[in-house]
């Protein structure tokens, strides 16, 4: 029909992927070889990554979409130079956590000096041994520790929610104009003056169902979503699942409208007949972003305490959509997951290390991820003010997109580590720092739940028991029922 309005797709077409997969060539080492690459597409009138959009407002001309096209298969021919594999048995061979006999000596491997690491080779040992084990004789404190993982998850990721895309500076604003800085419950937007609520617009989707006022049990979320279809993966498949299968789940329970940046293009490239492992680097700039990061706890939930299974079957998972450190970022919250579920928690910010140095122990140690992770770790245990330990962050990966996995996972690690056990202190630092709010939140809430259990997660942070989902057989389940249904697929 003449006069149609012509649909901008977030995420897929070829125009806006161009400038996305530009910056990513001079992250990954490649931005010498792109660079005539690059000027080709500007000098055509190209136009660099939308900033923050999914999409550029306008359809472009249709020869600039076929330079698009050609361009980005142009950028996929050049190979990153550096030490970063994305198939197990490379990761396996650069990583501790499999190199590790579980002996100090291998274990001291992980405590580079200055690597912001716990230094106690017994302490490495453990968090790298990967031997499967349980918190107590009694599966009672297993489940104590699932039910706080999933709270925690929960309340983290709503927390984060309402100031998804608000950035550093307008979240500490609006906390600080509704006497919530240090963030310490709740956003609210009662009694939030006018001006500051225009110069930093809600997430008015979220807004309507995580503010204080507005709280009635768990909005649904991508963040949480993706943990149930973990599950129900878990369930009709059993520990041997592949990557077909997480693929083939996907194409059964995921409406494409759901789903975003790398895992939008591993789906597009699924129903245009790519398989499985090829779906993650088939015109997909966003393989190192962080979609594959919150699809893993579930992984480390099933393996309490076997950090290299727990890896593993978060591998299986991620390879669908991400490559290199998009993967390493879920081994390692799957890891930390892992071993959160059964590390001693009478010192919680011993116990804290112990988590952290598990999750370094699957990533390859040359990696960029490693490398944030230590240099954040090293941060959040010498500086005592957070909010310089985020001032840090910004100076190392303040150029990286607010949702790639590297700047969020090291936020992780140094929300974690400089929180020392403290739900409230953990959660609040993750999300106050503005990047993936909802979804770091999450993340650091499913870890500091699990290591302390639910019943001392502070009463505050609770939430309805009722979550809410489009994820078939799980719209209005609790969080008892999700406990023993893990506790199940852990057995």
């Amino acid at each position: 029909m003449s006069g149609d309005r012509p649909i901008r797709l977030t995420w897929v077409q070829p125009e806006d992927l161009v400038g996305h997969e530009l910056r990513q060539a001079g992250e990954d080492g490649r931005g010498a070889q792109a660079a005539p690459i690059a000027d080709r597409w500007h000098a055509a009138g190209g136009h660099d990554a939308p900033p923050r959009a999914g999409a550029s407002p306008e359809p472009p001309a249709p020869e600039l979409r076929a330079l698009a096209a050609e361009l980005l298969d142009e950028l996929a021919g050049i190979p990153s130079p550096l030490p970063e594999p994305t198939g197990l048995a490379g990761i396996r061979a650069a990583a501790s956590a499999w190199a590790a006999s579980g002996t100090p000596d291998s274990a001291a491997t992980l405590a580079r000096a200055g690597s912001g690491v716990p230094d106690s080779a017994a302490t490495l040992a453990r968090a790298a041994s990967g031997a499967p084990e349980r918190p107590g004789a009694h599966p009672d404190e297993l489940g104590e520790r699932l039910l706080g993982a999933w709270r925690g998850r929960a309340a983290g990721c709503v927390l984060g929610k309402p100031v998804e895309k608000i950035p550093r500076q307008g979240i500490r604003e609006i906390a600080e104009a509704t006497g919530n800085w240090p963030i310490r419950g709740w956003f609210t937007a009662e009694g939030l003056p006018a001006e500051v609520a225009a110069r930093w617009p809600w997430n008015r989707r979220s807004a309507a169902t995580s503010l204080a006022e507005t709280l009635d049990g768990v909005p649904e979320d991508d963040d949480l979503n993706f943990p149930l279809l973990a599950l129900s993966l878990l369930e009709r498949h059993g520990r041997g699942f592949t990557t077909a299968d997480v693929a083939a789940l996907w194409l059964e329970e995921l409406p494409a409208g759901r789903v975003f940046t790398a895992e939008r293009v591993a789906y597009r490239n699924l129903l245009d007949g790519l398989e499985p492992p090829r779906t993650a680097t088939w015109r997909n700039p966003f393989r190192e972003w962080i979609g594959a990061l919150i699809r893993a706890d579930v992984y480390g939930w099933a393996n309490p305490g076997d950090v290299r299974t727990a890896a593993e079957f978060a591998w299986r998972d991620a390879r669908l959509s991400h490559t290199a450190n998009g993967v390493y970022g879920a081994m390692m919250v799957a890891a930390m997951c892992a071993r959160s579920l059964v590390v001693p928690s009478g010192d919680p910010a011993a116990a804290v290390e112990e988590v952290v140095a598990a999750g370094l122990s699957v990533v390859p140690a040359g990696s960029r991820l490693s490398r944030a992770v230590r240099d954040a770790v090293a941060d959040a245990r010498a500086e005592p003010d957070f909010e310089r330990v985020v001032d840090r962050l910004y100076e190392r990966h303040g150029g990286l997109h607010w949702v790639h996995t590297v700047n969020n996972a090291a936020l992780v690690a140094a929300a974690l580590t400089h929180g020392r056990g403290d739900f409230t202190a953990s959660v609040a630092g993750a999300v106050a720092a503005g990047w993936d709010t909802d979804s770091a939140g999450a993340t650091v809430g499913s870890i500091a739940g699990g290591l302390l259990g639910a019943s001392r997660i502070p009463s505050g942070w609770a939430l309805g028991d009722r979550l809410a989902s489009s994820v078939r057989g799980f719209d209005g389940i609790g969080f008892d029922e999700l406990t023993r249904r893990t506790l199940a697929v852990a057995s």
